[in-house]
């Protein structure tokens, strides 16, 4: 379990003396998910980029329980937009060579290992030998996901994770991030950047609304786990989140 802490955080960029994060200060606790929602360049992928170690702030910290990042880490997952897979690797390939980074056993352990994940995520023996390029949108992702929980890093961070693909096929992958969440013997700390507001409330604990590089709302979800996506959206209090923080992206706040 880890907290993700930033501290007085500022992300200044030199030339244009521009604040892609001003005075942000927002703690993610153990086991949460959290969205961060926004227009374009408000800051949202800065955020999650601070959280990965591929950015630092040009004042302020960012910790993992209480320890401060210094660079990217085995700590932490990630999932980008783009999938990020070897496309000279097979898709059983691109899982083992995670694993190896992380893990010192034998290969047919660590191929095992892989192999189980792949299944859990829908992707049978066949799909495993093919390359990335052979694979759809969607099937690429599902790779990409079962590369972050093989890791089994306490944080996950995910940035528009499924914005490339199709409705249908977004809807079952985040099924499928709620199930492998559900099934750990510890909860994720998780942070998904998205666009999506639907897709933040029905994923999150929590949705943080930035806005110019600052906070404008943090909203707590209060619908029960496991969630039914056909059932929370007739909710009253869903209708209402949902105005909010539509309200709040538009900068209308009152």
């Amino acid at each position: 379990m880890s907290t993700i802490t930033f501290e007085d955080i500022n992300v200044v960029y030199e030339k244009t003396e521009h604040y892609a994060l001003k005075n942000l200060n927002l703690e993610i606790q153990s086991g949460q998910i959290v969205s961060l929602i926004g227009p374009s360049g408000c800051g949202k992928s800065t955020t999650l980029n601070l959280a990965s170690g591929l950015l630092k702030p040009t004042s302020g910290h960012v910790k993992i329980n209480g320890q401060e990042i210094t660079g990217p880490g085995l700590d932490r997952g990630v999932v980008f937009q783009s999938y990020s897979l070897f496309p000279w690797m097979t898709v059983l390939e691109n899982i083992t060579f995670a694993l190896q980074q992380k893990e010192k056993e034998r290969k047919e352990i660590i191929t095992k290992k892989a192999a189980e994940i792949l299944k859990k995520v829908g992707l049978n023996e066949k799909v495993q030998k093919s390359f990335p390029s052979q694979l759809s949108g969607g099937m690429q992702q599902r790779v990409a996901i079962a590369r972050m929980f093989v890791l089994d890093a306490p944080v996950f961070l995910m940035d528009e994770p499924f914005s490339a693909v199709d409705e249908i096929t977004r809807n079952q992958l985040q099924d499928l991030l709620l199930k492998l969440w559900e099934e750990g013997e510890t909860k994720k700390t998780v942070l998904v950047v998205t666009h999506n507001i639907d897709e933040a409330i029905f994923l999150s604990d929590r949705v943080v609304v930035l806005r110019d590089g600052q906070i404008q709302q943090d909203i707590l979800i209060p619908f029960k786990r496991p969630r039914d996506r056909f059932k929370i959206d007739q909710e009253e209090a869903y209708t209402k989140i949902r105005h909010d923080l539509l309200k709040a992206v538009s900068g209308e706040y009152n």
